[in-house]
Formats: C-alpha cells, sequence, structure tokens
C-alpha cells in the first residue's frame, strides 16, 4: 500500500490561480496530517490545451475538458496521484477511471466586474462600454442585463486579463470572485453580481480533487479534506448539466443552496442574443437532495428539447458584440 504521507506527486495546470489552488490544497492535508513533511508533496504543473491556445475561442476548441485533459492522461499513466481542479471547467462526462476524490471548501461563487471607471455598479457603466469575458454565460448574461454594452473576447490567465483591463484595452472586465479571493486580488473588484443579477455556472468556487477510481487508499486517505457540502451542492448542479448534456461553456447558470434542511435549486439558461429561455427554481427537503437535479434536467428537456440545449454550446456568430 502506497504511503502518501511520505509521497504525494500532485498534478496542476501552470497558471497562477491554479498554483495558488494546489497550495491550498497542500496547506489542508498538512493541517490533517501534521506529522507530513512539506517536502513530501511535489508539484508538477502541467500545460494544458486550453493553457497552450489562447487565440482561439474556447467553444471553437472543443469547449470540453480543454484545462484538464492533460492533466487526465498524466493521472491515468500514473505520473502523477491526483490532480487539483477548478470544478467549474471540468466536463460532466468524464473518464469514468477517473472521479472527484475529495471536495475543498467552496469559495463564494458569484461573478465580480473590474472596472477602469469610477462606476460602483453595472448599471452605472457607460453605454458602449467594452466588457472582457471568454465566456458564453457571461456573455449571454450580460447581454441579458443590458444590450448597450460592447462585448470582446478576452483570453488569458487571471493576470494577463487584468493587464489587459490596465491597459485600456477594455473598460471593464468579468471574472469569478473566487478566483480573485484566492490570489489576494479582490481588493479590485469594482462590483459584484448578485445570483439575481448573473447565475452563476455550475461549481464555480469549488476545487475538486481528481484520483483513479480504483484507489481507494487514497480516496480514504484525503477524506479528512473533503467538505461533504461543497460536494453535495456541487453534484447537484452537474447532475443538471449531465441530465441535458451541457458542457462547462453552455450559456447555463445553475446554483444549489441549504437553508435550513431545505435544498433550493436555480437554473437560468439563455440563447447566444442573450434572451431568457428558461428559468426555475425548485425547493425540496435535503433528505431527498438526490432527486433535485434530476427533477430539474427533466424539465429542462421537456421545456427546451435536447435539440436546442446541444445547439448553445457552439456560438455560430462572432463572440465579439456591440451595440446596433
Amino acid at each position: 500500500m502506497t504511503n502518501y504521507k511520505k509521497k504525494l506527486i500532485v498534478g496542476t495546470r501552470s497558471s497562477r490561480l491554479a498554483l495558488a489552488q494546489t497550495n491550498l490544497f497542500i496547506e489542508k492535508l498538512l493541517i490533517s496530517y501534521p506529522e507530513m513533511s512539506p517536502d513530501s508533496v511535489e508539484i508538477h504543473p502541467i500545460k494544458t490545451s486550453g493553457d497552450k491556445n489562447q487565440s482561439v475561442r474556447l467553444d471553437q476548441m472543443g469547449g470540453k475538458g480543454l484545462f484538464a485533459k492533460e492533466i487526465e492522461f498524466e493521472l491515468l499513466e500514473g505520473k502523477i496521484d491526483l490532480a487539483i481542479h477548478s470544478m467549474k471547467d471540468m466536463p460532466v462526462d468524464g473518464n469514468n477511471e477517473l472521479s472527484i476524490g475529495c471536495w475543498l471548501e467552496r469559495y463564494d461563487v458569484r461573478d465580480a466586474l473590474l472596472s477602469n471607471s469610477n462606476a460602483l455598479s453595472f448599471s452605472n457603466l457607460s453605454k458602449n462600454s467594452v466588457i472582457g469575458t471568454s465566456s458564453i454565460r457571461r456573455r449571454s448574461q450580460v447581454l441579458h442585463l443590458r444590450k448597450d454594452l460592447s462585448i470582446k473576447s478576452l483570453r488569458g490567465n487571471v493576470d494577463t486579463r487584468i493587464k489587459k483591463l490596465h491597459e485600456k484595452e477594455f473598460n471593464a472586465i468579468i471574472l469569478s470572485v473566487a478566483g480573485l479571493q484566492r490570489l489576494s486580488l479582490d481588493h479590485l473588484i469594482s462590483f459584484i453580481f448578485s445570483e439575481n443579477e448573473i447565475l452563476p455556472a455550475a461549481s464555480q468556487g469549488a476545487i475538486g480533487i481528481q484520483i483513479k477510481s480504483s484507489n481507494d487508499n487514497l480516496k480514504s486517505f484525503l477524506s479528512p479534506l473533503n467538505h461533504k457540502m461543497t460536494e453535495d451542492l456541487c453534484k447537484i448542479e452537474r447532475e443538471v448539466l449531465e441530465l441535458i448534456k451541457a458542457n462547462c461553456n453552455s450559456p447555463i447558470g445553475v446554483l444549489a443552496t441549504k437553508e435550513n434542511n431545505e435544498i433550493n435549486l436555480r437554473c437560468e439558461i439563455f440563447n447566444h442574443e442573450g434572451h431568457k429561455i428558461y428559468c426555475n427554481k425548485l425547493t425540496d427537503s435535503f433528505t431527498d437532495k438526490n432527486e433535485i437535479g434530476k427533477i430539474m434536467g427533466e424539465d429542462i428537456l421537456s421545456m427546451l428539447g435536447q435539440q436546442q440545449i446541444d445547439s448553445l454550446d457552439f456560438l455560430q456568430n462572432d463572440f465579439d458584440y456591440s451595440p446596433n
């Protein structure tokens, strides 16, 4: 039996955010196992397809697993013991040989606006302001809120995006609050969208630790780190996407929350013109948490149909948008 306390090889993307998330995992690991030496954990950075190609839109590159497949290959090959992922980027129809063995406690789920102006809210942005994002979801949600703004594709890691904002290529950009918090850059936030304004992507703010499905020893080793509520709620959100065969690039917001002993599940789906084509909220007892995602998914399919959902994965028109 492998002694992970003596040697653990951790695979991750090579971006500063991915490494910050990896260090967060290691910090929690060393708290759970104080007898472990920090030197026993080796970080193995891996360049992914999504990181290598910064010029092509994510949906045109396939959209599924672009920030994961090279890491998953090394995990399957046994070159790393586990992989650290931002769960909002993880496809729901993954390889059965791999699974999420541990969930770290979710951070803030919301989206943030970073602005060059003194605008204290999204509504204060001047007409024709240029908004930067690479997300089809955020693009549709911005258009739903305001069609008098311009939208321009923005690829790159968080530091690159912020640099382009400061160089005045954009008037404002949208990033996740959680990512900015993990990089200690949340002081740059101008405005945080409420969940009524922009419903986040499934599992936004959550970090998942991926392992080989057959590795019960490693799953047991990681169990003290697992945040069960994060796991339960994110699995509900991901089940909705799985049932409707949507990917992490689709213009879909979905959020599960627990209040008292109830689960609230919200879902909003948009077309590429920014029109909301589906909106629903379900509430059920926490004991029935394994059913609520399925009920939502089946309702979406009955309302929209699989063909319409599939059409949302790929944006036919130019990503960039200008008001008429």
